[in-house]
């Protein structure tokens, strides 16, 4: 039995922080979904804007036009589910429409009233994810008083709301939200104390991958991909039952290790 699953991540903008324009261009964004697969993720995560520290929103006609041509070349015949990364209601209705059996919402549900009962009436499944503030001013001196405390409750409300606009429980994963209105020392904090998440009793997605809780452990440039994968080790051992990589054959072959390891406790 798999002790992680391991979502990919499709970028396709042109201005997100690791891939930005690499599979901006359709043709090389399917051909890179197939990769993806087959380098082993559980589920393809497509992206059609960049919500890293500082970026500007895209309409949604633009993000529908850059995702929904890829998830309908794909999600008939790839073999493993399909999520959109959106928060906007609209692109998540063309999404679902075109394929996508999951929405990835890094607002959960807080930026669109109308998201829940998109994701209800396609009986789909969703990730909510904690923020605070958007993601242009985020990393402005994000605070805490009760850091835990506080995604915590903003995912059980986000849970709860959820629930009530129909979708099922079972279809519903809670993400921390790793450097999304995070200090570096609070994106630390929240993979130690990821078993506290698990108490919502739902799945507990990780997404850290090559993020600046990384880079800013450097005092230069450095690789990124080493330290990723080591802290979506710690992850995985604290209690993520899934984790959003950039770098899935890599970590598809780490998860070998783990797995072994959760075998013989």
């Amino acid at each position: 039995m798999e002790c992680c699953r391991i979502m990919g991540i499709l970028n396709v903008t042109p201005d997100s922080f690791h891939d930005g324009g690499r599979y901006f261009d359709r043709a090389r964004a399917v051909a890179r979904a197939y990769e993806i697969r087959d380098e082993g993720a559980d589920i393809i995560d497509i992206g059609g804007e960049s919500t890293r520290p500082g970026s500007e929103p895209v309409g949604p006609g633009e993000e529908i036009d850059r995702v929904c041509p890829v998830i309908e070349a794909i999600a008939g015949d790839i073999g493993i589910p399909v999520s959109v990364d959106t928060s906007k209601s609209a692109v998540a209705r063309a999404a679902l429409a075109a394929g996508a059996a999951i929405v990835n919402d890094i607002s959960g549900l807080s930026f669109d009233d109308a998201m829940a009962g998109a994701v209800a009436e396609r009986k789909a499944g969703i990730v909510l994810m904690h923020i605070q503030g958007r993601p242009a001013t985020m990393q402005n001196n994000p605070r805490y008083d009760d850091l835990i405390g506080e995604i915590r409750g903003f995912l059980d409300e986000a849970v709860r709301r959820a629930v009530t606009a129909g979708i099922a429980r079972e279809k519903i994963i809670v993400d921390p939200g790793i450097g999304f209105g995070k200090t570096l020392e609070d994106n630390y904090r929240i993979i130690h104390n990821l078993h506290k998440f698990k108490e919502l009793g739902l799945p507990v997605l990780v997404g850290l991958s090559r993020k600046s809780l990384i880079g800013k452990l450097y005092q230069r440039e450095e690789d990124r991909l080493p330290a990723t994968i080591a802290l979506n080790a710690a992850a995985i051992m604290n209690g993520a039952d899934m984790i959003r990589v950039h770098d899935v054959r890599a970590h598809r072959l780490a998860l070998e290790g783990l797995e072994m390891l959760k075998r013989v406790s």
